[in-house]
């Protein structure tokens, strides 16, 4: 367990400038240019960045694709590369309080979340994935005699990795780890605005044994180095988490370019839906407050919506109002603090933009709202809540990002229901209930990748992530993360 002073001593330390890693070399953009990293905890220049772009992007794909062509990771043994995830799952582990510290910095999630959430989750996961190496089999068909059939499993290639601001070593390992699992080497785009700790978690991987070239990653801008990594003709397969918008042009460069797989986990406006019957009113609160409130609402699977049987509508918003006030903001360094920062000055007013807007569609703020600790210069907001949301508005039915959640009421099984899926989402669900039947029924019908029953989150990488409807497609996490990064081939033989 990490202890203050451990953090007030990281925090302390200076930053290096972030370089493109290519080949296994680190240096900057052929132009020198550069990006300002500003730390979202005080709104001060913490360090920069190379920006990347078209020549940058050419250089990485053509080293990923000849460390795949000449088998120095592709051609290894299932096993070999198991051996070699596993010691980056290590070598992780060991620097995971720096790792936690410096991506803080960098994004603003509260310590207390990121040091099991980035460091401890991406050390899991490529533990998992190396443990998983070997334990694979092809499959034969059931043909008629004479006749052989075998599925052979395959690597794609060239893998393209674009990560977001939330969460980059934990979404980034999903990826990461499942794609070299399969033997496919990998170009990485890191957000711009969170690039830090997954620089060092590519050196941790070289470190470890990774061959140099099946690793490589270019920062920079989406419009500049992730427009080139997704148009690119060499790239076999893209996989992207973040927003819709950029998910949809992701998908017009792959068919203006050679028509390559793109993998989408695109957000979602996820509800829980609370019934009366609820067998503690107090937890599920608690439980519902964290799930919005936790990293200031910058989650994918955030609990956005909250839909509450009317007959105890009004207590239970009071109950999520009184666990939210409790909960300390601020200081994301400071172990004491419940929610940490926005991880920019751009996105906090437009989660401030948004707030404005729903207060005009007709929604009762009933808490937040607001800027708090302006004076720190840092990006902060209050845990923020309206009730009465309709049902057509933009609070209702667009991805916010914030901490802001958005309360209506029900009064049947069959208005939830149709509440909770009146949207264009579909990643994440929960239903909290003391009828066992209630519960499967609800499971059956909520439109959403996964459905959390009297919990909210916690789903761990034995399972798999993905979204319906325009959350996106493709699965991150479990044995079922390693299909997107694998090509079929047939073998039909006779005997």
């Amino acid at each position: 367990m990490i202890d203050q002073s451990r953090i007030d001593d990281l925090r302390q330390r200076s930053v290096a400038a972030g370089l493109h890693i290519i080949g296994g070399a680190s240096g900057p953009s052929a132009d020198g240019a550069t990006l300002a990293v500003v730390s979202p905890i005080d709104g001060q220049p913490l360090t920069e960045i190379a920006a990347g772009g078209q020549t940058e992007i050419d250089r990485a794909v053509a080293a990923a694709r000849a460390a795949f062509e000449d088998g120095r990771w592709s051609g290894l043994a299932a096993t070999a590369r198991g051996r070699v995830l596993q010691k980056i799952a290590d070598a992780i582990e060991a620097e995971a309080d720096a790792l936690a510290v410096l991506g803080v910095r960098d994004n603003g999630t509260e310590i207390s979340m990121a040091r099991k959430a980035e460091p401890g989750s991406a050390a899991g996961t490529f533990r998992y994935y190396g443990e998983l190496c070997g334990k694979e089999y092809g499959e034969i068909a059931p043909t008629a005699p004479g006749t052989l059939g075998l599925v052979h499993h395959e690597p794609v290639g060239v893998v393209g990795v674009i990560v977001p601001w939330n969460f980059p070593l934990m979404i980034g390992a999903w990826k990461i780890a499942a794609a070299l699992a399969a033997g496919n080497s990998v170009v990485l785009k890191p957000a711009e605005v969170a690039s830090l700790s997954l620089l060092r978690m590519v050196e941790i991987c070289h470190e470890a044994g990774l061959p140099d070239g099946v690793l490589n990653v270019v920062t920079g801008t989406g419009e500049a180095a992730g427009a080139a990594l997704a148009r690119h003709m060499d790239v076999d397969v893209l996989a992207f988490t973040g927003s819709g918008g950029v998910g949809r042009k992701l998908l017009e460069y792959a068919a203006h370019s050679n028509l390559k797989r793109v993998y989408l986990e695109l957000g979602g406006k996820s509800p829980n839906v609370v019934f009366a019957d609820t067998p503690d009113l107090d937890r599920a609160a608690a439980v519902a407050a964290g799930g919005i409130f936790r990293n200031s609402g910058q989650v994918c699977v955030a609990g956005s919506r909250l839909l509450i049987e009317r007959s105890i509508h009004a207590e239970f918003v009071l109950r999520v109002m009184a666990h939210a006030s409790a909960m300390r903001i601020g200081d994301p360094l400071d172990l004491r603090t419940n929610a940490g920062a926005i991880a920019s000055e751009v996105q906090m007013n437009a989660i401030l933009a948004a707030c404005d807007r729903a207060v005009a569609d007709g929604a009762d703020l009933r808490m937040g709202g607001a800027r708090i600790a302006a004076e720190t210069g840092g990006f902060y907001i209050g845990p923020t809540l309206f009730d009465n949301a309709p049902q057509n508005s933009a609070l209702v039915q667009s991805e916010i990002f914030g901490p802001v959640l958005a309360v209506q009421p029900f009064d049947t099984e069959d208005e939830a229901v149709a509440l909770a899926n009146g949207t264009s989402y579909g990643l994440a669900a929960a239903v909290f209930t003391r009828d066992i039947s209630r519960a499967h029924r609800m499971v059956s019908r909520l439109r959403a990748g996964v459905v959390h029953v009297n919990t909210y989150g916690g789903a761990d990488i034995s399972v798999p992530l993905g979204g319906h409807g325009q959350s996106g497609n493709g699965h991150d996490k479990s044995p079922h993360a390693m299909d997107k990064y694998r090509n079929l081939k047939t073998a039909w033989i006779q005997l």
